[in-house]
């Protein structure tokens, strides 16, 4: 079979979403909303498909978009995300995705994009893209029983204080909010105006239809909201009329500990809850300890998450601070991107450049993606034989200027 790649006109949209469905398992033919809805909120030059020659049916899927991307030290690099990635069983192991992805990487470092981004449904595939696991997301269910919280007491202890709010009053001081996070918090991701309307159902996808949810800010003593929750209830019973009732959070946003500790300790307060489930926290979340009964937070899922892949190595490691001040000579191999090359990072001036220096480390686009953001050591990267050193002391030191105080987290799938 032969296939021609390339982006797909309007008139093809109809056809190219009835593929991303089949090839998320999601079939049925898109509605004229959903045509409309995507034709309004992509740019139709980033939406590509493969179509078979034969038959002229699209059989690939491939999407990318503007995204900005908070990186240590607080500073935003320009990202393509990539996203409605798919291939059709029928026309799989045909070099379709490569094709794609060969023109998007070429396309997002012709416009400047410094990262290449992408939430990864199956792990094995984009390695061989260059790639890198950059942060990792964690999923808590607490027992609130065991907690040891005093649910008669639910106030912040803070001089703070807990307000329920409606969706209207989130997409009013949730935008301004989550700027103050994504200000300091590497990983986070944008969230433009579109993102709050669907998160609050002011507007709604057909294919994805809303789910009313209960919403609660914290505000400090000064009255300044620190604090956001979306979450859902369940409604369990038992025949004996004992509530069995979970609370998923949907969403949980917080700039200081005490806005953390007070969504926290609200959500176990729930009259009728026995279960909290957290949704997708940091690694690393202060959640566990600040219950009084750590235990009661067992942990339910932790999984690679957001994976990035450098584009521009000498703007990319510019654009972050480090830890500690170092100098790395270090060899990246990038055969098919534009990120190879050899690399000078003085971590103490925040600069790198190009250089013809003896390297320090070897390690393929992939390892750099995965250490980029703070999380990956690169002493085990080195054991996994992902990271050459050349230079004794060289992986210990990569790891010093590396590696982060706190993990990062990403919060959104795209």
């Amino acid at each position: 079979m032969s296939a021609d790649v390339r982006p797909i006109a309007a008139s093809e949209l109809p056809a190219w979403l009835t593929t991303l469905n089949t090839g998320f398992l999601t079939p049925g033919t898109p509605t004229e909303s959903d045509v409309a809805q995507r034709a309004a909120h992509s740019d139709l030059a980033r939406i590509r498909g493969a179509f078979d020659k034969a038959t002229g049916q699209c059989v690939a899927t491939f999407r990318s978009f503007a995204q900005e991307l908070t990186v240590p030290g607080g500073a935003v690099v320009g990202c393509s995300a990539v996203s409605n990635v798919t291939v059709l069983p029928t026309h799989r192991r045909q070099g379709l995705l490569t094709r794609m992805m060969e023109a998007e990487l070429a396309a997002a470092h012709a416009r400047g994009d410094v990262l290449s981004t992408l939430i990864a449904a199956e792990y094995p595939i984009y390695g061989r893209y260059g790639y890198g696991p950059a942060t990792v997301h964690a999923e808590w269910e607490v027992d609130v029983a065991r907690t040891g919280i005093d649910r008669s007491r639910p106030a912040p202890v803070d001089g703070g204080r807990i307000d329920l709010v409606d969706a209207a009053e989130v997409r009013r001081v949730g935008p301004a909010l989550h700027e103050r996070l994504r200000a300091w918090r590497h990983g986070v991701i944008d969230r433009d105006a579109r993102w709050w309307r669907l998160e609050t159902g002011e507007e709604e996808m057909s294919h994805r239809p809303y789910k009313e949810r209960m919403y609660a800010v914290y505000r400090d003593a000064g009255g300044e909201v620190a604090g956001l929750v979306s979450y859902r209830a369940d409604d369990h019973w038992t025949d004996s009329k004992t509530p069995l009732n979970t609370v998923q959070v949907r969403d949980l946003l917080a700039v200081t500990p005490q806005a953390e500790r007070a969504l926290w300790h609200f959500l176990c307060s729930i009259d009728w809850v026995l279960k909290v489930r957290t949704g997708n926290r940091p690694p690393d979340d202060l959640l566990p300890e600040l219950l009084p009964d750590a235990r009661a937070a067992r942990p339910v899922s932790a999984a690679d998450f957001l994976w990035v892949r450098v584009l521009d190595a000498e703007r990319a490691l510019a654009a972050r601070t480090y830890a500690v001040p170092g100098v790395l000579v270090l060899d990246v191999d990038d055969p098919s991107g534009p990120a190879g090359g050899r690399y000078r990072l003085d971590a103490g001036a925040g600069t790198c450049s190009r250089t013809q220096e003896p390297a320090d480390l070897r390690l393929d686009v992939s390892a750099l993606g995965s250490l980029y953001l703070g999380d990956a050591s690169a002493v085990r990267l080195g054991a996994l034989g992902r990271v050459t050193e050349h230079r004794p002391g060289a992986l210990a030191l990569a790891d010093a200027v590396f590696r982060t105080a706190r993990r990062p987290w990403c919060p959104d799938v795209f």
